[in-house]
């Protein structure tokens, strides 16, 4: 493996093949590059899990507009689908109400 560090001489960048980034030549299963790899493949997963939780809220809002518009009906879901919808729409509504009422203070 290949890597570049920083000015801290903390890995920032690694590569299977040298590069004109990553030159510096490090045993594949040295401990500072699995930590590297442990701590790079933790940030990637934090922001998936970010990426989704606002993805999950694009698609109420869609779900949404899609019922306002007539374009699915409720009935259409099936069953858990609409009992999650339910519970989702129950929840954000709790969470506006509150928010209005932190705000009021």
């Amino acid at each position: 493996m290949y890597i570049k560090r920083n000015h801290q001489g903390q890995i920032e960048m690694a590569s299977r093949t040298a590069t004109s980034d990553c030159c510096e030549l490090i045993a594949p299963g040295s401990p500072e590059l699995a930590d590297f790899i442990g701590r790079s493949d933790a940030a990637k997963s934090d922001e998936l899990e970010a990426s989704d939780l606002e993805f999950v809220r694009v698609l109420d809002d869609v779900i949404e507009l899609l019922l306002a518009k007539g374009t699915i009906g409720y009935a259409e879901l099936p069953h858990a689908a609409r009992s999650k919808l339910t519970a989702r729409q129950y929840l954000r509504s709790r969470s506006k109400s509150v928010a209005l009422l932190e705000n009021d203070r």
